[in-house]
């Protein structure tokens, strides 16, 4: 219900934007929720950005890099898309979600699709999906052959860790040619949790460079590439035993638009793409390493996708081809004192071969009313070319195959009712997804979660789900007071999950034994969300969140890494060009925790916040200083999706400043 409004409300279309000043990333979910900027400015962290949407979680494994979780489901139920392009992790630990290969300097916006209403690309997104929008100058569309000129520059440094941005980017646009470009730099020492305790192993330093360019091959015909390189190095990780020595990754794309001013078909884009990211751990930092181990991973992917627009009668359509092949490969090599080296592949370098149909289709009913409709049919073929990695998990499952085929889908549908002062809609959706290599294929990963090697299972079946979702949205007369709530529940089949196996014995030294991956018979997760609005005044808003979910496996027991009670509340004052505001976050003590699964219960906690901005103009150039304080009383605390209860940065003081020439 929610891809073709947002696809709306963010339309630009590259052949009619003029060239303009982005200074944050805005971040969009459904319609009803809006527009959602980060209080710290284009400086903030994707991960700052995204932990702003009331469908979105983030699990923690450090200071850097978190995962995205859409509606209590991680990774593995989530596609996550750079501007239409599939892009895959290259960590066995998950230690570099695809959101990481990015900063808020590459991006325009970030588009949250919720549940199975997926963007054309999306393959998989049961939870839902994220797109990250690339920020692109576009041309000048000035009568006058001119040419813009556009400079910003950003500086930001953080007392707790003291944490330092830097960025800078330029754009360059004509009537017929555009190209923008830039470089950002963070570094961060380890920080400290509330009460002054330092958490070794937390620091990070990462630079991105990134290039768009855009050339108009005719009136309505353009051709546009994209480039982003991204390196972090000297990531700790204090949730985990290793930390990260490099991650790295090269992106690349080349697109050509052609748009029509008559007739029912508007727009047709296609795109070709690729992007390898390299991923090294590193334990040599580590004191007291009982083995030392090397393993690196690596992912190519190579894609396409081809979408056309579509308009007639009451009809807005989207339809969608998309092809790309992926290959992930990881290994490790322990060093024992005293002993030969043991080597093993961890992703038996599995080539993933997937191409998919996809329809999206917005019919408009008249007097407010309309009707979306989303589907997806997708083949996939998986085939293991490292002949040690298959032999190895051979041993488990005799007879196993090199390679497999899966078909996989979703199709979903929701009304919508829109007055004047409410709206209203109610959905149905049903969707499938093949076991990632993780899942299918893994060879003795260790989780740190619950401290137990895991092993994939190549005769998973495909899990599925039906999604029923409803939201309703009021408003007062004058809009001084809107409410809103919403609710999702997703009922899964075959769900996929680690199980114990005794009768293996762990590979980790201090592993609690082995788990393979299984299918659960059912699953259920509810999700419930409650928004308020209010302005007193033209100066003054109070806005409050409030957030519940459930999860359970078929025997009744609570799924891990569900999120308990949350609330965040916050008055907002603005007068001319400052704007201030004050807030409240919290969860209650998470009472549902998956202890089966190695969950352990995480007490309640509440922080405070205050930011504050004032944006300067001089002319045409503005001047933006932002200030703020998080976690006012320098609380130690810990939420329930920090990774092995790892505590959150205690009291921060932060300053920066954003200029635009």
């Amino acid at each position: 219900m929610i891809a073709l409004a947002l696809s709306i409300l963010l339309s630009t279309d590259t052949l009619a934007t003029s060239s303009h000043t982005i200074d944050e990333v805005v971040v969009v979910s459904a319609a009803g929720e809006g527009r959602k900027r980060s209080v710290k400015g284009k400086v903030a962290s994707i991960d700052e950005h995204l932990a702003e949407l009331s469908h979105v979680n983030l699990v923690r494994r450090g200071s850097y890099a978190w995962e995205p979780v859409v509606n209590n489901m991680a990774t593995e139920r989530v596609s996550t898309t750079i501007d239409g392009m599939k892009i895959f992790y290259a960590c066995t630990d998950k230690m570099d979600p695809v959101t990481s290969y990015v900063e808020s300097s590459n991006l325009q916006s970030i588009l949250l699709n919720s549940g199975l209403n997926g963007n054309p690309q999306s393959t998989g997104n049961i939870g839902g999906s994220l797109d990250l929008k690339l920020r692109k100058a576009g041309f000048n569309n000035s009568q006058l052959s001119t040419v813009n000129y556009q400079l910003n520059a950003d500086a930001g440094y953080e007392t707790n860790g003291h944490l330092q941005v830097y960025g800078v980017d330029v754009a360059v646009s004509t009537q017929r040619f555009y190209t923008n470009g830039g470089f950002f730099f963070r570094h961060a020492d380890n920080y400290k949790e509330g009460g002054g305790h330092v958490v070794q192993f937390s620091q990070f330093q990462k630079v991105n460079a990134f290039a768009n360019a855009g050339v108009k091959l005719a009136e309505r015909d353009v051709l546009e590439g994209t480039f982003i390189f991204d390196r972090a190095t000297d990531v700790g990780y204090p949730a985990l035993n290793m930390d990260v020595a490099k991650a790295e990754a090269f992106i690349t794309s080349l697109a050509y638009r052609h748009l029509w001013n008559e007739g029912f078909l508007n727009s047709w884009e296609t795109k070709a793409y690729y992007n390898h990211i390299t991923h090294v751990m590193d334990d040599t930092k580590r004191p007291d390493v009982e083995i030392h181990m090397d393993m690196p991973g690596k992912s190519w992917t190579s894609g396409l996708y081809s979408l056309l627009s579509a308009s007639s009668g009451r009809h807005d359509v989207q339809a969608n081809y998309d092809l790309y092949y992926n290959r992930l490969f990881a290994d490790m090599t322990m060093y024992p004192g005293g002993a030969a080296p043991m080597y093993m592949v961890t992703w038996p370098d599995v080539g993933t071969l997937n191409t998919g149909l996809a329809l999206n289709d917005h019919i408009d009913l008249g007097g407010g009313h309309w009707f979306d409709l989303s589907t997806k049919l997708a083949w996939q073929t998986q085939r293991l070319n490292n002949e040690e990695g298959y032999q190895a998990l051979s041993v488990f499952f005799p007879g196993m195959k090199q390679s497999y085929q899966q078909l996989t889908g979703r199709i979903a549908s929701s009304y919508h009712l829109s007055t004047l002062h409410s709206q209203l809609s109610i959905g149905l959706g049903w969707g499938s997804r093949a076991p990632t290599v993780t899942e299918a294929y893994g060879y003795y990963l260790n989780n740190t979660f619950d401290q137990y090697d895991y092993i994939g299972n190549p005769r998973l079946k495909n899990e599925s789900a039906i999604e029923l979702n409803a939201s309703a949205k009021l408003s007062t007369l004058n809009s001084q007071l809107s409410t809103s709530v919403d609710a999702n529940a997703f009922f899964f089949s075959n769900y996929i999950i680690g199980q114990f196996e005794n009768r293996l014995s762990p590979m980790t030294v201090d592993a609690e034994g082995v788990k393979v991956y299984g299918n659960l018979d059912h699953a259920t997760i509810v999700n419930t969300s409650f928004t308020a609005d209010w302005k007193p005044f033209p100066w003054l808003t109070w806005n409050t969140r409030l957030g519940y979910a459930i999860g359970r496996d078929d025997e009744g027991d609570p799924l891990p890494l569900i999120s308990p009670f949350s609330y965040t509340s916050s008055l907002t004052f603005v007068h001319k060009r400052f704007q201030a505001k004050a807030e409240l976050r919290g969860n209650s003590r998470q009472v549902n925790c998956g202890k089966k699964y190695g969950e352990t219960a995480t007490p309640a906690w509440v922080i405070g916040n205050i930011s504050g901005q004032y944006t300067l103009y001089i002319q045409e150039h503005a001047l933006t200083l932002r200030a703020g304080i998080e976690n006012l009383t320098d609380k130690r605390y810990t939420t329930y999706a920090d990774w092995c209860d790892i505590p959150q940065k205690g009291r921060n003081f932060y300053v920066n400043l954003s200029i635009t020439l």
